[in-house]
């Protein structure tokens, strides 16, 4: 018999099944190739609660546990990556806040962003600090009751359509090592925050990306994550492990649907008197493409397990999202080879499977700083005896 538990989560899992089946294959690719803003999926989501996905009800969200949000993403990004955009840093800062706030920053910003009245966004990345976010320059100078911003940021998800986010910046410039002299704020719109461009990109369309420009932009101190200065280096690489959690679910999700894609066409195309699935070479690449998907379900499933635990996770999560992106692309790739030469035509959603898996692989972390995170963890889990 089936534990409750496990039979909201299923629930769960399959209204999210449905709501992509209704409101979002019909129309992605449209909006897709339009590069398109995907609002009317985006208020959908809303309605659903999505926002509020991992914030505690007393707050007015969700409260799901990690698994079975990890499950929510893949069934999303089945359907089209770029709709998991508006949703995942907005997690991340929602993760960040309820770890770290105080409690008057929870009251405060929780329940709008459980709603999706608050559309969140993390402001972290900057041009020469992406990976190496101790090269952050965007400083936050004490001026009265609170902080001078100023500096820029990139790559921001939600930008144009977010309102609220969280930011990392020096409050300390002199400190050693640099990442110690970091803080992290809660920040709203307003004068001297300027969105300066949207980036023009390969895939990953019809959700914006944005560079961000600070001039005297003023935060009050009351914004401050958890009250304290030079503790926003913790604060953000915790929440990075469940945006890797999630960007490694983001990946199986591409890679079924490119998988899924590709075993239904090579069912239909038949080559030298029969459908090319009974052809050898085709059913190798399938056999390794859903292996390889299988197992990438369960490498993200065991990192956020352990993060449902409360337990540090960055090596499990550094080796889901490195495992299961890479498979994305690879996956993306031999769907495209199934495919042939339709698989290069935009009459097929496997090109935009192939211009989308890339962005995994680079964003969250790249999959270099994965691997150094995870023979980092092997050293410290296998010391000498």
């Amino acid at each position: 018999m089936m534990a409750d538990s496990d039979k909201i989560r299923a629930d769960i899992v399959a209204s999210i099944r449905q709501f992509v089946k209704r409101e979002v294959l019909p129309v992605a690719s449209e909006l897709e190739h339009a590069d398109a803003y995907p609002s009317q999926i985006v208020e959908g989501m809303k309605q659903l609660g999505l926002f509020g996905a991992n914030v505690p009800p007393e707050y007015g969200g969700l409260g799901l546990d990690y698994t079975t949000f990890a499950m929510v993403i893949e069934e999303l990004a089945r359907g089209w990556m770029s709709i998991v955009g508006p949703l995942g840093t907005h997690t991340v800062i929602c993760d960040i806040i309820h770890r770290f706030g105080t409690e008057e920053q929870r009251k405060r910003f929780l329940p709008g962003l459980a709603s999706g009245e608050r559309r969140g966004g993390l402001a972290l990345s900057e041009a020469d600090a992406g990976t190496d976010v101790q090269r952050l320059r965007t400083t936050a100078t004490p001026q009265g009751d609170g902080y001078l911003i100023n500096g820029s940021k990139m790559w921001i998800t939600n930008a144009r359509y977010g309102n609220t986010f969280v930011l990392a910046a020096k409050t300390d410039t002199s400190a050693d090592p640099p990442y110690a002299g970091s803080s992290g704020f809660v920040i709203e719109k307003g004068e001297g925050f300027h969105v300066t461009r949207d980036i023009d990109k390969l895939g990953y369309k019809g959700v914006e990306t944005c560079e961000l420009f600070f001039d005297n932009f003023y935060v009050p101190r009351e914004n401050l994550i958890g009250g304290q200065e030079n503790l926003g280096f913790k604060h953000i690489m915790t929440g990075l492990e469940s945006e890797r959690i999630n960007v490694a679910a983001r990946g199986v999700g591409l890679a079924r649907a490119a998988f899924e894609d590709a075993i239904q066409y090579a069912q239909q195309r038949h080559t030298f008197g029969k459908p090319i699935c009974e052809h050898q070479t085709i059913q190798i690449k399938l056999a390794d493409m859903a292996t390889k998907i299988e197992a990438a379900r369960l490498l993200v499933y065991s990192a956020a397990e352990k993060k449902d635990r409360g337990e540090r996770c960055d090596l499990e999560a550094g080796m889901a999202k490195l495992f299961a992106t890479e498979s994305a692309q690879e996956v993306a790739s031999e769907a495209l080879r199934i495919h042939g030469g339709a698989g290069y035509s935009k009459d097929f959603n496997v090109e935009r499977y192939y211009r989308d898996a890339p962005l995994l692989i680079v964003g969250g972390g790249t999959n270099e700083l994965q691997r150094l995170i995870i023979a980092k963890g092997l050293v410290a889990k296998y010391p000498i005896k």
